[in-house]
């Protein structure tokens, strides 16, 4: 097996999230199953949030930056559920999807 992937997965988890839980000296800080699930969810969630987004930037008329911009402050939210770390990777995610 591929390591960062799961056997249920098509495809690995990249190593921009990886590098959200690696500690320089000592590798993962939490196990790699962890780490998948997290990728999932976040990937989940920026694919989610694609359509809104694009919806805000016709609606609204504003630009995708200031788009990426509200996202990213409604995920540093605590409720969210994510790490500051996680939400800075939904919101370049949700910018390569809005590409």
């Amino acid at each position: 097996m591929i390591p960062g992937m799961s056997e249920s997965q098509s495809m690995p988890v990249p190593g921009s999230f990886l590098a959200l839980y690696e500690h320089a000296r000592h590798g993962p800080r939490v196990p790699m199953r962890e780490i998948i699930e997290r990728h999932e969810f976040c990937e989940d969630l920026a694919g989610m949030m694609r359509e809104p987004a694009r919806a805000l930037l016709h609606e609204m008329g504003i630009t995708e930056s200031d788009v990426l911009e509200r996202c990213h402050r409604g995920l540093l939210d605590p409720g969210s559920g994510l790490s500051r770390a996680e939400a800075d990777w939904v919101v370049r995610r949700l910018a390569e999807l809005l590409a």
